[in-house]
């Protein structure tokens, strides 16, 4: 079994590079990166660190089925939005895809930045543009062009922090099972 396991689902490469800083702050070699649309054998381990596009304001039911499947682990989520960097949405994506993890599991947190969009996008807002909605329509095309350095080196930074408080936590967690267990005694 392996130690971390971090978990991605990347369809354009926003969520991928997250998930290749967070894989590069894990401590030890009982380590693993893998993109569950490739890779279909997925290794046990004690920590993961599942990875997500968002689409529609939560993850793939691929990567929702797997968080669904996972009991007595320790669970970080991270994910990409091609919508604005908006904290209370994506405290509202964290709720969605949170509602996934069973009960049994340990939560660590969840980390999402901006990413990238494909052309096809801002295409899309140009088509709808219309007099009824030009100034939401505009806010989007903004918010299309804004996106297209992200994640950035300040987005790749905020994971590996992301990362390290988790460590943290678990550190934390591990300090208080051991303390509960030696007391018992």
């Amino acid at each position: 079994m392996l130690e971390y396991l971090v978990l991605y689902e990347s369809r354009s490469g926003n969520t991928k590079k997250i998930a290749a800083a967070i894989f590069s702050n894990l401590p030890g070699n009982s380590k693993d990166l893998i993109d569950i649309t490739t890779d279909k054998s997925i290794p046990e381990a004690k920590v993961y660190f599942i990875g997500f596009c968002v689409n529609c304001g939560t993850c793939s039911m691929e990567v929702s089925d797997f968080i669904n499947g996972l009991g007595g682990k320790r669970i970080a989520l991270f994910g990409t939005c091609g919508m604005g960097d908006s904290p209370d949405y994506y405290k509202a994506i964290e709720k969605s895809v949170h509602a996934w993890i069973e009960n049994d599991n340990d939560y660590l947190g969840a980390f999402i930045c901006q990413g990238k969009m494909p052309r096809k996008v801002r295409e899309k807002y140009e088509f709808m543009r219309a007099p009824e909605n030009e100034a939401q329509m505009d806010m989007y095309i903004r918010n299309f062009d804004e996106a297209l350095t992200h994640p950035d080196s300040l987005d790749i930074e905020h994971a590996k922090v992301f990362t390290q408080k988790c460590l943290k936590r678990l550190d934390e967690m591990d300090g208080e099972f051991k303390t509960r267990n030696t007391t018992q005694f």
